[in-house]
């Protein structure tokens, strides 16, 4: 009766189970179920915790049920299994489980077909028991309540369910519980109504299936198992099962055997079936649980060092280290820790007694936490709304939280929450929040008012309130002020009324504002100046003083006096008036927070440098509670007789530590090095240091002396390490190179170097280098990364090498080694971590594999460390420890709370603790104690022994041997997870290179347009896409000359400036090639959509067309070559596709494709012979040579490496200069010469500051381009003959010629042979023409580099105007499309423009004027024969979206943002009305036209409307030189509730029907997707027009009847009116935001983000 039925369902009798069941049957779940209770609203509050299911599934159908559970914190989370879920899946608010179903065999060996899929034919009635706490503690952390609510869904049928806490026992009698006394053990028999009939002399589980989903440690004990030929408990299908598994699994009984509790003896490996099998048994937990215990943090700060906090009784203070909360006691060193965050944390607020904490986390996933203080338990975590919060403050009784942060946008918002249930279960609900374009610096709840917060920040001080659900806020009148910089502001202490509350406000600049909160003004101001020495004394100044003051950071108040923190490192105690300095302190840093003791006896400090401290008044003592580093700490070496503890940093410093009381002993620096590497003496207080020039040096640290440096190596140490016995010391650096140290004496000194040993491209780390403990073997990844190498420690013989990747005979990727471990001594074994994210065992004397670890964690294990007694391992990956049981490396404890990854993790020598390091140095106890290490075996033999039991599964099949049979099976509940095939190695890691191509966001789709007879005709385009790699092509002997603006190719006679356009293309072209006898070019885009591969078009250059289109990279082509003979074209992906492809230039098909296991830049083919190309990547160039046998090419590969002395670099570009030598620029500014003959690099110069992007070579001259805006030419004929000197040629004969600055980074260039000339483009959207006789550069091809915000075109259709976001307002040349002029306003953006209209018998050179307006609310007028500006005026507060000049010229209307309509004058300036009818949305539309002076009933002869984005337009006629403007029509347009599958609204737009007068149309988002025309005499729409998309712009054609819309399909539509015919037309390659017909009708300008199409009209 409370259930609610949705299709086939029915009530039917099971002749088996003899009772009524429910039948739940179709083909859609969702539309054929069976729900409880009737309706979500309802709750079924079933509190029990085992829920028991009695069901069927039907066969060879698909079932679901989804089971909707409360949690202590009235949060409703769904449970889901189901036979159509192919994996787990998990989020906040659902659990996903598979229901898998698979066949036992009878004997081994035999195949096992895949579980997932429908149920069987022979499906049984089965009990299901979930154990619902363990389910939601496991998965989600969560604490279960009760039951809410169960949906059943088709197909099965269903007896009965209910919920216990009791775990009933199908298989066992009433009889058989009360003799075995079950109760007392929380077991108990199937009740009555949850009972399956049991026919006489069968046995319940012969009949049907029990499926348990538990986590019980200590399952319950059952009847003893009888003989194997006398079964009582049948197969895992009839058995009990416990578990830690993500899915369930009903398992098909072939054969009916006996089982019992697995012994030792049991077990034996079975085959593995695709990686996804599992290994079961009852085992030993790992015990103590937990095994570590975070006792210490060294560190402060994360996102900002600006939080640390008071508690209310003084004793301790709180504060953040990145991802972890402290709180330390200032007395006793004690830390106490609030874990929870996965981010760093942003912000801290306390209510006024400190009994709620709240913190914010930074990153996209920004959450707060609400803290029980005195418990540390979090009582609510809630989503932000915002994506980074920066500030939280409580209100005075701790009911309202505010917090200011950004969102996605990056605008910044103000939330407020009611937090006053917060302590008694409730939950936090948003009381209000508001988007504001000023900038807050702080914001805090006033004290006496929940509802009232001020804020501070650049230029502004502004008043908030909560009133109806509304947050608002009102500016602070500045006056002379307004430009300053505020940083902090606190309200003074001991007022409580709002009359006497003092607030003050500190800057930048020095000054200090007290606020009349009542009055909303300035009521006194302060300048606080830096003292002359032993002078003490703050002046207070009145405007006009222009001496720096002190640049404030933070200020606090007490009753009695003030504190401030400031950028000169001063804390500095004030009297309320501010007259004198009491008291100061001085910091090696900038202070960036100060704050006041609640007793007022200390005041609380930190600085930009990570250091914590108080200064206690009275005693006038400073004491620094906490220093760390400030950047993540690379590596960590422990000294055990001292306890100390050294650490070196990406702060370029290295530390030592005091490992009792944590506190920083000593801080070393080296002047121009950073330190890489770490490590202590074993026996005497030296430390070893090396560094990231190859020096490594060591320190007495009982003298703080320097004792010797040794120079072997050359470039960044990554290993160091003594050995154990401290006779030894070693050192590796990035070159490979291994040094030997003899540490006998103090002064240690070098024994034997080796060379080309240790793997380069291993990385650095702290375990590059490990000894064992008897001292006599090193081990370490080399020579390359495949291999592990042990050597003779003394001498450095080898004598063991390990090929790693030929370990897995099964995977198809090489694997390589990334970490070294030793074990004890005893043990002889080497333990290797390995990129596929294992650990193999080896034995250290032999090399065989022992055994394996897999997976460790989710990414590489950065670092593993065993204990002495090798019973634990410790590992590191990304922020995760793990620690294992040694002897099982089945079982591990996961600890988290670094924020970034862990660099090392390691024992203290006596084991009694563990240190972490990553974003902060992490101190854990170590609990297991040497009493609680059993040296038992890892499997019990006997359940007799009262330990604890835990089910547990791996990844290997069970068999058990019953008797001679053998029979292997799966358990229930098993985790199955098949190793996924995987492409080649791919990098989703973009290369530190501009020379790479990344394709501009864009949140269009691309839509083609049909066929047809075409009236527009593309005339030009302006623009070039400066976004593009290598995107302009010329040649000099032919002309032919072309470039790419957007998605069009742009062919220009250089001569004649004339344009042809080719339309192939969707995406944006990322790259152009063009055969070297200029009949062919290449272009490459991105996938279209539907594809999934992006697209290269082959050209014909003589007819324009598209010969072939060739479709193999995935992502994006970063580079196209043509082969000598034009016989072949190669063809690069870029980082995340891997791939480079040739191609047969004849037929156009694929000959070849080789994935590449790094990305590559740049290649080309040698212009000596088609059979040679190359390429460059990280750190090499690879030279490739074409075979060719018949039909078939075969390549062949040779990768060299830079020079040692470039050390890590990208080579990003290349060229082929003459007699076989090839050029190859870096991203650090170098140019490299390869002899293609031996392919290796014989001389490298500096040739820029920055990374050079573009290599040309013609002769004996080379032309560099790069990212410092600098194009080169350099002399380099000399270079030949320095070729025969091999590595010691001098780049001293290579001289610099000429030098030439652009406006922006070089990305493409072309030259004649002799290099006297060419073109170059630079991402400013400029193509250059360079002369190098003359030292010229001229302007060819320039465009906007940002998105363009409107287009113009001027009453004579000689010119246009376009304004862009960079600023600049230009001004083209229509017959040549040359830019004319440029006005430009630096810092702002340009929204919207206008030309000034002229009568043609006026029209002349002087009136020729543009109006545009900007987002600092100002308007500007260009005269453009004049090219100045001639006036600026401010009528708006905000940006600017719209203006347009009356008809007649004389007024200037401007809308803003904020909807506000101002008119203006531009002889006077004067603003002369402002319009407040579409206050609060934006204006998009301003429009003018003339009317009859009484027309439509009132005076005036213009007639102009405004369009706002809420689909509202106003028309209005005005007389302006009475003074008149009157509303005549108000438009408001319906629009449905939201958007449904838009990401943003479209646009509102209206414009005046030229051929119908007093007609106007309007398209926007609406109902339906049309172009509306109202009538104005009628009131009324007379026509619709519909269209496909909803419009993203609007042009009608003075002339004849069309209408161009845009959409944001990239779609340009022209409209024949009143038919309705249209004609569709590409060449977008984003939205169409921008259209506007010419005042003759026969030109259109549209606009696609930067570029500019110039349209005519030919068939109208």
């Amino acid at each position: 009766k409370r259930s609610a039925r949705e299709g086939d369902v029915a009530a039917l009798t099971d002749a088996k189970l003899k009772g009524t069941v429910y039948r739940i049957r179709g083909s859609v779940p969702a539309s054929n179920y069976l729900q409880l209770p009737r309706t979500g609203t309802q709750s079924l509050g079933l509190a029990g915790r085992y829920l028991y299911l009695l069901f069927r599934p039907m066969p060879r159908k698909h079932f679901l049920v989804h089971l909707d559970v409360a949690t202590e914190e009235n949060r409703v989370i769904r449970i889901s299994f189901s036979t159509l879920f192919k994996e787990f899946k998990s989020t906040a608010t659902w659990l996903q489980f598979p229901f898998l179903f698979g066949v036992e065999a009878a004997a081994p060996g035999r195949d096992v077909p895949h579980l997932l899929g429908a149920a069987p034919a022979d499906t049984r009635w089965t009990c299901l028991v979930l154990d619902l706490p363990s389910i939601l503690s496991l998965y989600l952390s969560r604490r279960y309540s009760h039951l809410k609510g169960v949906k059943l869904c088709s197909n099965l049928l269903v007896k009965n369910l209910c919920t216990s806490d009791l775990v009933f026992d199908p298989g066992v009698t009433f009889s058989e519980a009360q003799r075995a006394d079950l109760a007392c053990r929380g077991v108990a028999p199937m009740p009555r109504e949850m009972a399956f009939p049991v026919p006489k002399g069968e046995k319940w589980h012969d009949l049907y299936d029990y499926i348990r989903y538990s986590l019980l440690l200590n399952p319950p004990t059952r009847r003893p198992p009888r003989s194997p030929g006398k079964s009582n408990l049948r197969n895992d299908r009839s058995g009990q099962t416990w578990g830690n598994q993500s899915c369930l699994c009903a398992l098909e009984r072939k054969e009916q055997w006996g089982r019992r509790v697995p012994r030792s003896g049991d077990l034996s490996p079975a085959s593995r079936r695709d990686g996804a099998v599992c290994w079961v048994g009852f085992f030993q937990t790992f015990l103590p649980d937990p095994i570590l215990k975070l006792r210490m943090i060294i560190g402060f700060g994360g996102c900002s060092t600006k939080w640390a906090l008071w508690t209310r009784n003084n004793a301790a203070v709180v504060y953040p280290c990145h991802a972890v909360i402290v709180t330390l006691q200032i007395q006793t060193g004690e830390q106490r820790f609030f874990v929870g965050h996965t981010d760093k944390v942003s912000a801290l607020a306390f209510n006024r007694d400190s009994t709620l904490l709240a913190s914010a986390q930074a990153g996209p996933l920004s959450v707060v936490r609400l803290w029980g203080f005195s418990t540390g338990t979090c009582l609510s975590l809630f989503k932000t709304h915002v994506r980074s919060l920066f500030s939280l403050s409580f209100s005075y009784s701790g009911g309202v939280l505010c917090g200011v942060g950004k969102d996605g946008h990056g605008k910044t918002m103000v939330v407020v929450w009611n937090t006053a249930q917060v302590t008694r279960g409730g939950e936090v609900a948003v009381l209000a929040k508001a988007h504001t374009d000023v900038d807050i610096q702080a914001l805090k709840v006033a004290f006496f008012d929940d509802t009232r917060m001020v804020s501070c920040g650049r230029d502004s001080i502004r008043l908030w309130r909560v009133r109806s659900g509304a947050l608002r806020s009102c500016p602070v009148n500045l006056g002379e002020y307004h430009s300053l910089e505020f940083t902090d502001l606190a309200f003074e202490d001991g007022h409580l009324a709002l009359p006497a509350a003092g607030l003050f406000v500190c800057s930048k600049s020095g000054h200090v504002l007290e606020v009349d909160y009542k009055n909303v003004c300035v009521r006194s101001v302060r300048r606080l100046l830096p003292a002359e020495p032993r002078v003490y004394e703050a002046l207070v100044l009145f405007f006009g003083f222009s001496g720096p003051g002190i640049a404030i950071n933070s200020i606090s108040f007490s009753s009695t006096f003030c504190a401030t923190g400031s950028e000169d490192g001063y804390l500095r105690l004030w009297p309320l008036d501010f007259s004198a300095v009491l008291l100061e302190a001085e910091h090696k840093a900038p202070v960036s927070s100060v704050c006041i003791s609640p007793d007022s006896r200390k005041v609380l400090c930190t600085t930009v440098a990570g250091n914590v401290g108080y200064l206690t008044i009275q005693s006038q003592d400073y004491n620094t509670l906490m220093r760390s580093h400030q950047d993540s700490v690379l590596a960590f070496s422990v000294e055990g007789l001292w306890k100390q503890m050294a650490t070196v940093s990406q702060d370029g410093t290295i530390r030592v530590w005091d490992l009792v009381s944590m506190q920083q002993l000593y801080d070393f620096t080296a002047a121009d090095e950073t330190p890489s590497a770490v490590a202590f003496h074993p026996t005497r207080r030296i430390l070893a240091c090396g560094f990231d020039g190859g020096m490594v040096r060591t320190f007495c640290l009982t003298a703080s002396d320097l004792l010797v440096e040794h120079k072997q190596h050359r470039t960044v140490i990554t290993g160091l390490t003594f050995s154990p016995d401290g006779n030894f010391m070693f050192s590796s650096c990035l070159q490979g190179t291994l040094a030997l140290y003899s540490c006998v004496a103090q002064k240690s000194h070098v024994l034997r170097v080796l060379g080309n040993v240790v793997a380069r491209d291993a990385g650095s780390g702290p375990d590059a280098l490990v000894v064992s403990g008897d001292s006599r073997l090193l081990a370490f990844v080399g020579p390359s990364k495949y291999v592990v190498t042990v050597m003779e420690a003394c001498s450095l013989d080898e004598l063991l090498r390990v090929d790693i990747s030929i370990l897995n005979l099964n995977s198809t990727a090489l694997d390589s080694a990334l970490r070294v471990c030793f074990a004890p001594v005893p043990r002889g074994e080497l333990l290797v971590s390995t990129s596929s994210n294992k650990i193999l065992v080896l034995d250290a004397k032999t090399g065989r594999l022992v055994r394996e670890v897999s997976p460790v964690h989710k990414v590489s294990c950065s670092s593993l460390a065993l204990s002495k007694d090798g019973w634990y391992l410790l590992t590191a990956g990304d922020r995760v420890i793990k620690v294992w049981d040694y002897g099982m490396c089945a079982l591990s404890q996961v600890y988290i709370g670094h924020s970034e990854p862990v660099r090392q993790v390691a024992f203290t020598p006596d084991q009694r603790h563990v240190i972490s390091v990553g974003d902060a140095i992490f101190l854990w106890d170590f609990l297991a104690l040497p009493a609680e290490r059993s040296p038992q075996g890892w499997l019990q033999r006997g359940g007799d022994d009262g330990g604890r039991w835990v089910f547990l599964l791996s990844s290997f099949f069970l068999s058990f041997a019953l008797g001679k049979l053998v029979h292997s099976y799966r358990f229930l509940l098993c985790v199955a997870e098949p190793r996924k095939k995987t492409k080649s190695p791919q990098c989703s890691v973009r290369p530190d290179s501009y020379r790479h191509f990344t394709p501009r966001f864009k949140a269009s789709n691309f839509l083609s347009p049909p066929a047809g007879s075409e009236v527009l005709n593309l005339k030009a385009v302006i623009g070039y896409n400066g976004n593009g790699r290598g995107n302009m092509v010329w040649n000099p002997d032919t002309g032919f000359f072309a470039y790419t603006c957007g998605c069009v190719i742009v062919v220009e006679d250089l001569h004649s400036g004339s344009q042809h356009h080719w339309l192939g293309h969707s995406e944006e072209i990322s790259t152009l090639a063009v055969s070297h006898d200029a009949q062919v070019l290449a272009s490459a885009s991105g996938k279209r959509s539907g594809d999934s591969h992006c697209q290269i078009c082959i050209w014909n250059v003589q007819d324009g067309l598209c010969a072939a289109n060739l479709f193999h990279h995935e992502t994006q082509v970063q580079a196209m070559a043509f082969s000598r003979d034009d016989r072949f074209l190669v063809t690069l992906g870029d980082y995340s596709d891997q791939t480079i492809a040739l191609w047969n230039t004849s037929t156009y098909k694929l000959i070849s494709s080789t994935c590449i296991s790094e990305p590559v830049h740049d290649v080309a083919f040698s212009p000596f012979s088609h059979r040679d190309l190359a390429c460059v990547g990280k750190g090499a160039v690879t030279f490739w040579l074409l075979e060719q046998q018949g039909a078939d090419v075969n390549l062949k590969v040779h990768r060299a490496p830079a020079p040692d002395v470039l050390g890590p670099v990208e080579l990003t570009s290349l060229c082929y200069g003459a007699n076989g030598l090839l050029y190859s620029g870096t991203n650090s500014g170098q140019i490299c010469v390869w002899d293609t003959e031996t392919n290796c690099c014989f001389m490298t110069w500096e040739a820029d500051e920055g990374e050079i992007g573009v290599l040309v070579c013609g002769r004996d001259r080379l032309v560099s381009g790069s990212n410092t805006k600098r194009i080169r030419l350099w002399a380099v004929g000399a270079v030949q003959e320095l070729r025969l000197k091999g590595p010691d040629a001098s780049s001293s004969s290579v001289l610099l010629e000429h030098e030439i600055t652009l406006d922006g980074t070089i990305v493409s260039a072309a030259f004649d042979d002799s290099l006297e000339m060419g073109i170059v483009g630079t991402t400013a959207g400029t193509l250059w023409y360079i002369n190098w006789m003359e030292s010229t550069s001229i302007r060819l091809i320039s465009g906007h580099k940002n998105k363009v915000t409107e287009v113009c075109f001027s009453p004579d259709e000689t010119h246009c105007a376009t304004c862009g976001e960079d600023g600049s307002v230009r001004i083209w040349s229509l017959g040549s499309t040359e830019l004319v002029v440029q006005f430009q306003v630096l810092n702002q953006s340009c929204q919207c423009l206008a030309w000034k209209p002229c009568p043609v018998a006026a029209w002349g050179a002087e009136n020729q004027h543009v109006v545009a307006g900007y987002s600092d609310g100002t308007v500007r007028v260009f005269s453009i024969s004049r090219t100045e500006m001639e006036l600026k005026m401010h009528p708006h507060a905000v940006a600017l979206t719209a203006v347009a000049y009356s008809t007649d010229g004389e007024m200037i209307l401007s809308g803003g943002k904020d909807g506000l309509v101002a008119v203006s004058s531009p002889h006077t300036g004067m603003t002369i009305h402002v319009l407040t009818e579409h206050k609060g949305s934006p204006i998009t539309v301003l429009q003018c036209t003339r009317k009859q002076y009484r027309d439509f009933g009132v005076e005036g002869g213009e007639l102009w409307l405004a369009t706002s984005l809420d689909r509202r337009v106003s028309v209005w006629a005005s007389d302006w030189l009475k003074d008149k403007c009157e509303l005549l029509d108000w438009l408001s347009f319906p629009a449905p509730a939201g958007p449904e599958g838009l990401g943003g609204l479209p646009p509102s737009l209206a414009a005046f029907c030229p051929w119908e007068p007093g007609t106007l149309v309007y398209v926007g988002f609406g109902m339906q997707k049309e172009a509306l025309f109202y009538n104005l005499h009628k009131k009324q729409v007379v026509e619709k027009i519909s269209l496909p998309y909803f419009a993203t712009s609007l042009s009608l054609s003075p002339a004849a009847h069309f209408m161009a819309v845009g959409f944001g399909e990239r779609l340009l539509r022209l409209l024949r009116c009143p038919t309705g015919e249209a004609q569709d037309y590409a060449g977008h390659d984003d939205v169409v935001h921008l259209c506007r017909f010419a005042p003759s009708g026969r030109c259109l300008l549209t606009a696609s983000h930067s570029a500019v199409l110039l349209w005519e009209l030919t068939g109208s």
